[in-house]
């Protein structure tokens, strides 16, 4: 028992670590291009890599931390001009190639010897060298800290310890239930969620428990300062959450209805007299920005190496997206936390229940990675929409 619940714990430190929020943010970025506005960008991963190396550069040579993410988002911006001015104009699998070659030939760039004294070619730009200017903004202190002032050792250990997962399990499929009777009106508390006002606050009383059930069950105690403590994950989420809210904000605008009609059909918009080449590029910038931005974060915690961010990367953030719910809300940061903590979970289940025998160390990961892959498989078969989302939202024209 023991052993199995050290492994949840390294899921809960997986599914809060400063990386994850940094995809969740590409994600975000991503829905605005795929979700939103049907554009099939498969080079995500370029915008991050030049939001990193931005940074990284920008605070190597000494200026400040403002500047760097500046700079970072306005190399974002002019790439997304760049790639988009010839391509938009086609349908979305020339678009593809485009964003795809354009990222890896942003990979290759990183990795040129000529370019090394900016770049650290191959190697990267290791994180002693911009870190420091980042964990100096830092108002959290020092010494290390609990996120919650109580966990199960200070209620009688690992027999409460285990009375609180299963209570958390409970919860949780509360939520889901609760949600789902809201949003389709079917299931065991469909009627309860027929009320709007006892779905909403049900819902967000459910949320806060099962957040104080977690950290409850799996406390987490990190430096309040640091490379890899409280301060680099509280402006990671927090940076999260004021993109979930920029994107709220902006589906709910007339532009963000515009971008639904583009997805939809573009010959309607442009017989409305929209001029739809100017809406995508508008989201592709966005999105790009986004995804720069998550690059930025992506590497608070470790080194700018150009590999690090190549094509898998994009693809990570792709199942991330259909796991959770293209053009949604919540759905990119949900599909994020559960693809990386699934595999976290899987490879250190491997790792402890399978015998070396049969599967080393190295093919554990890998193996992590199969049954993510299939496990999409079968969630694109059985509940194409993803977790959150709406069938209707899968009608691109792309």
């Amino acid at each position: 028992m023991d052993q199995f619940l050290s492994i949840l714990q390294a899921t809960v430190e997986e599914g809060i670590a400063p990386t994850t929020a940094g995809v969740a943010i590409a994600v975000i970025g991503l829905n605005i291009h795929f979700g939103f506005t049907g554009l099939l960008n498969i080079g995500q991963a370029g915008f991050m890599l030049l939001g990193a190396y931005g940074m990284a550069i920008t605070l190597t040579q000494g200026l400040p931390m403002l500047v760097a993410v500046l700079v970072g988002l306005g190399a974002a911006v002019l790439f997304a001009f760049l790639m988009g001015a010839p391509t938009l104009k086609l349908r979305g699998d020339y678009l593809a190639i485009v964003t795809i070659s354009a990222a890896e030939i942003l990979r290759y760039f990183g990795r040129l010897a000529a370019l090394e004294p900016w770049t650290g070619g191959a190697q990267g730009i290791f994180g002693k060298n911009f870190q420091p200017a980042f964990i100096e903004l830092s108002f959290f202190g020092g010494g290390r800290f609990d996120l919650l002032p109580f966990s199960y050792r200070d209620a009688g250990g690992t027999p409460v310890r285990v009375i609180s997962l299963l209570l958390l399990v409970v919860v949780i499929a509360a939520l889901v239930m609760l949600l789902t009777g809201a949003r389709t009106s079917k299931g065991p508390l469909a009627g309860l969620a027929s009320n709007r006002a006892v779905a909403r606050w049900g819902s967000i009383g459910l949320g806060v428990l099962t957040f104080l059930l977690v950290f409850f069950t799996f406390p987490v105690s990190l430096p309040r300062t640091g490379t890899n403590g409280w301060w680099v994950r509280g402006v990671a989420w927090g940076l999260v959450a004021l993109c979930l809210l920029f994107v709220w904000l902006l589906v709910r605008s007339p532009w963000g209805r515009a971008l639904k009609g583009v997805r939809e059909d573009e010959e309607a918009m442009r017989s409305l007299g929209k001029n739809v080449f100017v809406i995508k590029m508008q989201a592709l910038v966005l999105g790009g920005m986004l995804g720069a931005l998550g690059g930025m974060v992506y590497v608070l915690t470790s080194t700018v190496q150009a590999d690090a961010m190549g094509r898998s990367l994009t693809f990570f953030a792709y199942t991330a997206l259909l796991l959770g719910g293209a053009a949604t809300i919540f759905g990119p940061v949900l599909g994020t936390v559960l693809f990386y903590s699934a595999r976290i979970l899987i490879r250190n289940a491997a790792n402890a229940y399978v015998p070396d025998g049969w599967m080393s160390t190295q093919q554990t990961d890998q193996f992590s990675y199969i049954v993510v892959g299939v496990g999409l498989m079968l969630l694109v078969i059985f509940r194409p929409q993803g977790i959150l989302g709406d069938k209707r939202e899968l009608r691109f024209n792309v």
